[in-house]
């Protein structure tokens, strides 16, 4: 293994010095709900590694969280954008990544949670399990990724760990192992009683970077060695030799408790959680300890699975620095630098100038420079190997491409890219706008595979597809400010679907007859309706239809999904069969079958009584409980279903299910319903059926 790529060439960072064996890396993600407080520990997480020597806050006065690099982050005190960097605690070397919490941006979630080993999901301790952290733990469960959880806040009026923990059980089905106990609570919140040590650790200085270790307080001894129990009675499941210990009444020595519980992570058995208060400097250093034992190293996550493009069978990638390199491009940026990937490698050992082969263009590039990402700063590495997350200057590659040595043609499992719920039309306002419209779209869609560009065919206007009002409002102002591009701004649209309710046959012949060659296909089958977005069967037989022409069909099919029969929408949800057909020995052609292929699905699909989809979302209310009935009524004149609310101290939180068409500018009507008070959160739930009375109000 190359030892260069082993440590940080940064000379400030402790541990920088130090060779890093494999075994000592962490590649996590920090992931959790919006605002629960991510980018603070983060930054906490960078202040009391070296990495800065002064803390920033979200939203501040001075120059902005560090992982909040972006200009717009800053003054919207969100995180839009997943950001990376290396620290070094203890003699574990940590690549962060921060990643955002609003659902609009959640393809930066899925695309940092696909290369990461372990992850760390941040609760806060009065609001709990909320909407985005249900979306954030289906994601680490699609990529099997082990996690701690932090429970952040606990210094806030309301703050309640013990409810947050039973609610990762009840709302997540997770198996939380309770680490700590609070000393104190709310404005008494002071610091942590370790269960496994039985030591009490408080946070002092300025910071709180100097952290010291006391007896446990009197009037909580109790209640902490009731809380130890129940943890080593829960942790001994997984370990005969400390399940007898127990029941032999002995010291269960504190290594054993360590290994048991990191096995447990390892395995997805177990969640540890951890408590504190970022904002307040307390907990913190506990979560970086935390991290170092219990999350996996890239040697002991899964072992990766990918396919072999030509022979299509599933090889495993072992993460050896000797073995052929396999690395996944997951992110891109584009600057006046040029294209920078962030990529994972997955094994093998890459130096600047090592040619690699791209699965999916089945084309070579050069890499011409190696770099450590350093949130928007970069160093640069002479090389790196499995296990590491890089920048690769200079490769032209896209967002999920297998890069892997010349001679191996891998392909990994790519990134899941949800579809976009929300379409804005836009028009260039001079004609020196329309260049850098063009290069800011360009660039855009290369970044982010949420976002999607399309044109109108009757205005000409330019159609931009994305997650939501606000993935699409900040994409218009990165146009304004980075290419200077000035656009009118159409009124936002559902991106609604067509569907089928019923099975439909279709037969139809394509019969031309000119001065020179003819066109002739015929295609039979039917189409049903279907769970996935398309499927596609072949039961001919007897070759009426010869073999070759059978792709021409399927794509002619594909062909017809774009638009749809009753207003032009995309189709989804149909099963088309091929069954039968006939073909003349001149006459046919792939682009013959191609086009019949079209037109007998259009002609299936009108007889199938289709039907129009629209996207449901899944919508979470936080209002003081003066202001439920009001806000449940207008709620329910937006066609919303209510699911149910619960108490949550002095507020309600109510859920609902309700449609995206009618959600435009509620943010205005909740603040005017609630005397601004009320908060909400949606994210996108499914597409459903639209009310048959509602199908000719849209265009």
């Amino acid at each position: 293994m190359s030892q260069l790529s082993e440590v940080s060439l940064l000379s400030h960072d402790p541990g920088a010095s130090l060779m890093i064996p494999r075994s000592q890396i962490r590649n996590i993600g920090i992931s959790a709900h919006i605002d629960a407080g991510k980018t603070t520990i983060s930054e906490r997480i960078l202040y009391y590694t070296g990495k800065i020597h002064k803390i920033e806050e979200v939203g501040g006065d001075g120059g902005g969280a560090t992982m909040d690099y972006m200009e717009l982050e800053r003054e919207k005190g969100i995180t839009i954008t997943s950001a990376a960097i290396t620290c070094f605690w203890k003699d574990t070397q940590i690549n962060l990544i921060d990643t955002p919490g609003h659902v609009d941006f959640t393809i930066e979630v899925e695309r940092s949670l696909r290369v990461l080993d372990g992850a760390v999901m941040v609760l806060c301790g009065v609001a709990g399990v909320q909407s985005q952290t249900i979306t954030v733990d289906r994601q680490m469960k699609r990529y099997r990724v082990p996690r701690i959880a932090f429970i952040n806040k606990l210094d806030r009026i309301g703050a309640n760990p013990f409810r947050v923990v039973e609610a990762l059980q009840e709302k997540l089905s997770l198996n939380p192992l309770l680490l700590q106990y609070p000393i104190g609570m709310e404005d008494k919140f002071e610091g942590v009683i370790d269960l496994i040590e039985m030591r009490a650790n408080y946070f002092e200085g300025e910071n709180g970077e100097h952290q010291v270790s006391k007896p446990i307080p009197e009037d909580l001894l109790s209640a902490a060695q009731a809380a130890r129990e129940t943890l080593l009675d829960r942790v001994s499941i997984l370990s005969e030799a400390m399940m007898a210990a127990l029941l032999n009444g002995e010291d269960v020595p504190q290594a054993m408790i360590w290994d048991t519980i990191r096995q447990g992570t390892l395995n997805r058995e177990f969640t540890p959680v951890l408590l504190g208060s970022a904002f307040k400097n307390k907990g913190v250093q506990n979560l970086l300890d935390a991290i170092a034992l219990y999350l996996p190293s890239p040697i002991e996550r899964d072992v990766v699975t990918a396919t072999d493009v030509e022979t299509q069978q599933e090889v495993k990638i072992y993460p050896e620095p000797t073995n052929p390199l396999v690395a996944l491009a997951f992110k891109l940026i584009d600057n006046e630098f040029g294209q920078l990937s962030y990529t994972r490698i997955y094994a093998g050992t890459l130096k600047p100038g090592d040619r690699l082969y791209n699965s999916r263009t089945k084309k070579q590039v050069r890499v011409n420079r190696l770099v450590r990402i350093e949130v928007n700063k970069r160093q640069e590495l002479d090389s790196a190997t499995a296990g590491e997350i890089v920048g690769l200057v200079g490769v032209d590659c896209a967002s999920g491409d297998t890069l892997c040595s010349p001679g191996t043609n891998l392909s990994l499992e790519g990134i899941f890219v949800p579809e976009p719920v929300m379409t804005i039309a836009i028009t260039p306002k001079s004609q020196e706008d329309i260049d850098r419209l063009s290069k800011a779209l360009h660039r855009f869609i290369r970044e982010d595979p949420t976002l999607h560009i399309s044109i109108d065919p009757e205005s000409n206007k330019t159609l931009i597809s994305g997650m939501g009002e606000l993935h699409l409002e900040i994409y218009l102002e990165r146009m304004k400010r980075e290419y200077h591009a000035e656009v009118y701004v159409g009124a936002p649209a559902v991106a609604y679907r067509e569907t089928i309710t019923r099975s439909a046959k279709f037969d139809y012949t394509l019969k031309k007859q000119t001065g020179g060659a003819g066109q002739y296909a015929h295609v039979m089958g039917h189409l049903k309706p279907c769970p996935e977005p398309f499927l596609f069967e072949n039961r001919v037989v007897g070759g009426a239809i010869p073999t070759q022409f059978i792709p021409a069909c399927e794509q002619g099919f594909r062909d017809a999904l774009k638009t749809g029969w009753l207003k032009g929408y995309p189709i989804v949800g149909v099963k088309a069969i091929l069954e039968g057909g006939s073909h003349h020995p001149i006459d046919s052609s792939e682009m013959a079958f191609r086009f019949a292929a079209r037109q007998g699905f259009e002609e299936g699909f009108a007889r199938a009584k289709p039907t129009i989809l629209e996207p449901m979302m899944l919508l979470e209310v936080e209002t003081p409980s003066e202001f439920l009935g009001r806000i449940q009524g207008k709620l329910l004149s937006r066609r919303a279903l209510l699911l149910g609310s619960e108490a949550r101290d002095n507020d309600i939180v109510i859920r609902a299910e309700v449609p995206l068409a009618e959600m435009f500018g509620y943010s205005t009507e909740l603040r005017s319903l609630s005397q601004g008070m009320a908060t909400f959160s949606m994210e996108f739930a499914e597409y459903r059926e639209l009310p048959e009375h509602l199908i000719n109000q849209i265009r």
